[in-house]
């Protein structure tokens, strides 16, 4: 009797129309589908990683001196670093674009330079292992500035967040990065997300007086409770965190 009732509620339940199935269904958690704060302007920063062979690390900065100014012809520079810690015989650069069509006639550009083929990228490439470039826009709530003085180092520390976006972790991550910037555990620079590489990464550009004030500047943060809470809050949402200490290069826009 208890198996003919069970059917013969199975089968009226088949016939409910989709509205009163959807009546009785459980509910089910919404998902909330914007991403937090719009992209409001076109410009974006391309950073570029190259990875130079160890023998040739000296002349690829000699050359790169000597000849950037073949390539800032073209577009705009806003740093040039060699990493220092964080990864060896590297050199880390970000350029800016006003959009997708400037950087293409850039390059475009460049492909038809005679001089900077034969003066510089000829002479270039045979020094590098490999090259890598992210597409980054500032996140809304951030402006690129300028150091206090020249000199001292830059740190980047890249977020590998985990999926969601900045609906998920924009307020979390925002609140971490201020937590250190306010107080003056260092001098943010910029914050980066990216848009073409990994998904989901965003980027802080710090700068120190020396790498030692860093050191000591890191220990104080870790004593701060507000602090120790943003970052808490912030890094339930991360994958992984990539940190390199840079310095400027002489012929380096921001130095």
């Amino acid at each position: 009797m208890l198996k003919l009732r069970s059917a013969s509620l199975r089968s009226a339940a088949a016939l409910l129309s989709p509205a009163a199935a959807a009546a009785t269904a459980p509910a089910q958690p919404r998902m909330h589908l914007s991403t937090g704060l719009q992209q409001e302007h076109r410009t974006f920063y391309e950073f570029r990683t190259y990875c130079i062979r160890p023998d040739q690390n000296v002349a690829f900065l000699k050359l790169t001196n000597e000849k950037i100014h073949l390539r800032t012809a073209h577009s705009e520079l806003i740093g040039y670093w060699t990493v220092e810690y964080g990864g060896l015989n590297k050199v880390f650069h970000i350029w800016k674009y006003d959009s997708y069509s400037q950087r293409a006639s850039v390059r475009a550009a460049l492909a038809q330079d005679p001089t900077w083929i034969s003066d510089y990228i000829s002479k270039a490439l045979p020094m590098l292992t490999s090259q890598d470039n992210e597409v980054t826009y500032l996140v809304p709530w951030s402006h690129l500035q300028k150091p206090p003085q020249e000199g001292g180092v830059y740190e980047m520390v890249s977020f590998q967040m985990r999926p969601g976006g900045p609906a998920m972790w924009g307020k979390d991550f925002r609140a971490a990065v201020t937590a250190h910037d306010a107080p003056g555990y260092g001098k943010l620079l910029g914050a980066f997300h990216n848009e073409f590489g990994p998904m989901n990464r965003v980027h802080a550009l710090w700068w120190f007086e020396s790498a030692d004030q860093r050191a000591e500047l890191r220990h104080k943060a870790h004593t701060d409770a507000r602090v120790v809470a943003a970052v808490r809050n912030s890094v339930v949402h991360l994958d992984s965190q990539d940190n390199k200490l840079m310095f400027a290069c002489q012929f380096s826009p921001l130095k």
